[in-house]
């Protein structure tokens, strides 16, 4: 479980949707830190108003404070300044150790998908740590966890989304599913007038079936089609969906497009993706201090 979150607050509801996917996802303990990021560029010259900077620092810590009290945790509350948010994000996660960075998106789409800002996605991208990213509405709906699904492809990535998913429904008394999208290999019917044998199809699905159902503990779930959208409709009926990322943190293949980061514009529930990426564990500040401000260079 996670031990160490740090959950993205802004003043608007996306930050109190990822404080209640945070809760949820925290193990007994965590420490959990909310960080507003402030964009530098955006903000008088530092030493220029210093009441005004005061004024502004006072009036992000009351919004974290009320956000705080409101979800009923304990954390520490932090301010950070960054050419952008997302970077700020990204570079207060690594430097304080975190294992989970939390986000919420920024609005709501059709049938409820989560679309991501610009933001959002540079948090993302190349995050030293697990993301996850709340519903728009997420903090409005009960935060049952009932249901919780896994991509799975037998990859190294897939068993280790598999096994924190399995905490994850130990701990929530909840149904544990996983899910293959498999696809005829191109050679099979490459050719203008090639057809492909829907016998060959159905074999190749139920074959991903068995192989999850050899698992033991999961229910088993397969289907022929793109892994995005078949994924994506998945997600529609789990109330958290765990993948695993490839690169060196999730999303990382932000230019390429990776499988999760397509995820992140079009999940139906909560969205929580994995890193083997190594984190370097540095000194956190244990003291009482309201208010840690830092600049962060582009």
């Amino acid at each position: 479980m996670f031990d160490n979150v740090v959950v993205g607050v802004d003043e608007g509801e996306g930050g109190r949707d990822a404080v209640a996917l945070a809760r949820m996802l925290a193990g007994d303990g965590a420490d959990l830190t909310l960080v507003h990021v402030s964009a530098a560029e955006l903000l008088p010259s530092r030493g220029s108003r210093p009441r005004f900077d005061s004024i502004e620092r006072q009036r992000i810590h009351d919004m974290l404070r009320k956000v705080s009290h409101d979800a009923g945790i304990t954390a520490k509350l932090r301010t950070f300044e960054a050419t952008t948010v997302g970077r700020g994000l990204h570079v207060y996660a690594e430097s304080h150790g975190a294992d989970l960075l939390v986000i919420g998106s920024t609005r709501r789409g059709l049938f409820g998908r989560v679309l991501i800002g610009d933001d959002t996605r540079q948090a993302l991208n190349g995050a030293p740590c697990a993301v996850a990213i709340a519903p728009a509405g997420y903090c409005r709906e009960p935060a049952l966890v009932r249901d919780v699904g896994v991509g799975y492809d037998g990859s190294p990535e897939s068993e280790h989304a598999l096994g924190l998913a399995r905490e994850l429904a130990r701990r929530h008394s909840a149904r544990l599913s996983a899910f293959e999208a498999v696809s005829v290999p191109a050679y099979v019917y490459l050719g203008p007038s090639a057809v492909v044998d829907p016998d060959m199809i159905e074999g190749t699905v139920e074959r991903a079936r068995a192989r999850i159902g050899m698992l033991g503990d999961v229910e088993a779930h397969a289907a022929y089609g793109d892994v995005v959208e078949e994924l994506t409709l998945f997600s529609a009926s789990v109330d958290l969906l765990v993948v695993g990322s490839r690169g060196y943190g999730p999303l990382g293949r932000l230019v390429h497009g990776s499988t999760a980061q397509h995820l992140a514009r079009t999940a139906r529930s909560p969205l929580l993706v994995l890193t083997r990426a190594a984190r370097v564990q540095l000194p956190i500040d244990d003291g009482e201090t309201v208010s840690e401000t830092a600049t962060v260079a582009g």
